[in-house]
């Protein structure tokens, strides 16, 4: 069984390490940190031979397997089959060629149009048969910058033993990513528009997971505190495994051969997809680079270039790919902390939160960029990528657009897969905006229904009945309320 230790040290020397299901229940670390593997399984080339025709779930199932985590196989099987929920369950996770040497993973084929569907849906429901099991209630928190938030509601409502508090940025969301989120009708559930930023949102959610005040508050009601964010690593080991069938899926087509590297393209906020490519390397896939691309809050390409995280002069901006208009990048921490160590990254990471900057050695810096490589680009330059692409047959969201700046700057002879995070329906204005080439104002709906008549794709059913739903949920709230508001609710 591979143990998960923590990523700045711990106060307890003698209980560093954590099984999967003790880090899924409780996923802060010590000082702040959070939990990684302390190893990672190997990927070997009968592993590659015996896995490019089999199913999704069967390589789901192998990739927990080498972890050994002490999940019961019912659990699993069940928390697996939810893929059947797809649009296609032989095949939840398409891949589709766009043009010669670029491939587009489609992550968004779950209830929810996005790629947190692929990591949340199972990750819930294991997580939901644990507190059921431990006959134990929990809060679960999530924040969220758009699709986090309608993922983790789809997978919690109505579940025993489970409340949820969902915090989203008023104002930074899609229509369509706010309505799936307000009009969620179930008792256990709780959505709150907070005035501020994701960064905000985050940053109450860690200082509360943290915080023994609340959770003894919590514990006055016998529940416990877990969180359904990328810092939990309960949500990470289901995003290393798409990685890998992307790749088996090019062999499996002989788009590759098995000698071959490819490169991965991620649209990245958070980290936790570029994260998940990071470990799918590390344990034996030919990856060549992880190609990272931003939007104008380019905080990451600034620390891939420079080796420098300074967020202390910069105030984030909302762009038209909202789900990466993040500052602080959770999951830089876990690649800190694979690369450098625990002492270091305990530095690293203390810098940042006390100053508001870190700076790389540059060896350190030279260690990352021998990995990851990064750029960004503006609205105007995603919009042009939208109408071209469209022009071409393939109809793509502002984030996956991204991608294509570091396709075009970075492209060598290896194939490229790109991260399409989510799909198209949930951006339709910006989308129609790109499409039309003009500035002109349009709802979700009306943008939707124009975009569908004019390039003869489809709607989905869960986003048509989006429209007749009652917004249950009204709250907006000041950041500084945001722990008595929860408590109210719990």
């Amino acid at each position: 069984m591979i143990k998960f230790i923590q990523t700045r040290g711990s106060q307890e020397p003698n209980n560093n390490k954590a099984t999967f299901s003790e880090v899924l229940l409780n996923p802060m670390a010590s000082y702040g940190g959070l939990y990684s593997p302390e190893t990672l399984p190997k990927l070997d080339e009968e592993f590659i031979e015996n896995f490019k025709n089999r199913s999704y779930k069967e390589l789901v199932e192998f990739v927990l397997n080498k972890f050994a985590i002490d999940i019961d196989k019912a659990d699993i099987d069940d928390a697996i089959g939810l893929y059947e929920k797809f649009d296609d369950p032989k095949d939840p996770v398409p891949l589709v060629k766009i043009k010669d040497k670029l491939f587009s993973s489609e992550l968004y084929h779950g209830p929810t149009r996005a790629f947190k569907d692929m990591a949340i849906q199972p990750f819930g429901s294991i997580l939901s048969s644990l507190a059921s099991k431990k006959e134990e209630k929990y809060l679960i928190l999530v924040a969220t910058s758009g699709d986090t938030g309608p993922a983790a509601l789809e997978s919690f409502k109505n579940k025993k033993n489970i409340k949820v508090v969902c915090l989203y940025p008023d104002g930074g969301t899609s229509d369509v990513q706010r309505l799936q989120m307000t009009t969620v009708d179930a008792e256990n559930i709780k959505v709150i528009g907070i005035k501020g930023t994701f960064d905000d949102a985050q940053t109450a959610l860690k200082r509360l997971l943290e915080c023994d005040d609340f959770k003894k508050e919590l514990l006055r009601t016998n529940t416990s505190l877990s969180a359904a964010n990328s810092v939990n690593f309960g949500r990470i080991i289901f995003q290393i495994v798409y990685h890998i069938y992307s790749y088996l899926q090019l062999l499996k087509n002989k788009e590759i051969t098995d000698q071959q590297m490819i490169d991965l393209c991620i649209p990245s906020g958070n980290f936790g997809n570029a994260l998940g490519a990071y470990y799918a390397k590390k344990m034996g896939l030919k990856i060549n680079n992880i190609l990272i691309a931003s939007n104008q809050n380019n905080i990451l390409t600034e620390f891939i270039d420079e080796g420098i995280y300074d967020i202390r002069q910069k105030k984030l901006k909302k762009t038209t790919s909202p789900a990466m208009d993040i500052l602080k990048s959770s999951n830089i921490e876990r690649v800190l902390f694979d690369m450098f160590g625990s002492n270091r990254t305990k530095e690293l990471m203390e810098n940042l939160n006390q100053n508001g900057i870190f700076i790389l050695s540059k060896d350190e810096k030279e260690q990352i960029q021998k990995i990851f490589k990064a750029t960004f680009c503006d609205d105007n330059f995603g919009k042009k990528v939208i109408r071209d692409y469209n022009n071409q047959g393939y109809l793509m969201d502002p984030h996956t657009a991204t991608c294509i700046k570091a396709v075009n700057k970075f492209q060598t002879d290896k194939t490229i897969v790109i991260s399409s995070t989510a799909q198209w329906l949930k951006f339709a204005p910006t989308v129609l905006n790109a499409i039309q080439n003009d500035d002109l104002k349009y709802s979700d709906k009306e943008a939707i229904d124009i975009i569908c008549k004019i390039t003869k794709n489809k709607t989905t059913k869960s986003i048509e009945e989006l429209w007749q739903k009652k917004i249950i949920h009204n709250d907006i709230i000041d950041k500084e309320d945001i722990d008595k508001h929860i408590i109210k609710f719990v």
